[in-house]
């Protein structure tokens, strides 16, 4: 299968980016075909601003906009690998999205203004991590917060139906046991999840 990882992480030494080597060793072990998206390091603006709404609504992609377009369609599945800030994705993310997922390209809607997903990878992935505890997302209800903006909000929205999801919690406070188990976790997500 061909996958597009998009990670999203500004630290090369932080947890998120070990994920990001267990996930793509995984794949590559697999027999998959991988291109990586470091939105850190691409350097792609993250800011959907009045000269892309003039050019898009003239019926123009900004050239930058067409060349995500062309990984992302290239791709059959995709994987994203992220911390929670503020209960969300970090800004770097959201502006990747709010750009590349387009109307007339990620998503349209009926007549009757009812939406419709266009995307059509077969599966997708999500892992994110936090600094608190498990607990203390479920003492506030927030775990489904963090889970739906990326895997409902995006991808279901945008036809992806078929959408993992790990969260893994307290990441700067356990041991490094602790961490080298989520590493397993996380390559068990990865075979599972793209498997056959």
């Amino acid at each position: 299968m061909k996958i597009l990882i998009v990670y999203t992480h500004p630290n090369p030494a932080s947890f998120n980016h070990a994920i990001l080597e267990a996930v793509e060793s995984t794949l590559k072990g697999s027999g998959h075909d991988i291109r990586v998206k470091d939105l850190y390091q691409t350097g792609f603006k993250n800011v959907l601003d009045g000269g892309d709404f003039t050019q898009i609504m003239g019926g123009t992609i900004p050239d930058d906009i067409k060349e995500e377009h062309e990984d992302i369609l290239w791709a059959e599945g995709l994987v994203f690998i992220y911390p929670v800030w503020w209960i969300d994705r970090p800004a770097q993310l959201k502006g990747w999205i709010d750009r590349t997922m387009l109307q007339g390209f990620a998503f349209d809607y009926s007549p009757e203004g009812m939406p419709t997903g266009l995307l059509k990878h077969q599966k997708a992935m999500v892992i994110t991590t936090t600094g608190g505890p498990e607990e203390f997302y479920d003492q506030a209800q927030m775990k489904d917060m963090i889970r739906r903006p990326m895997c409902d909000g995006t991808l279901g929205f945008c036809g992806i139906q078929d959408v993992a999801y790990k969260a893994f919690f307290a990441v700067p406070h356990v041991t490094d046991d602790v961490r080298k188990g989520m590493l397993e976790e996380a390559k068990e997500l990865t075979r599972t999840t793209f498997a056959g």
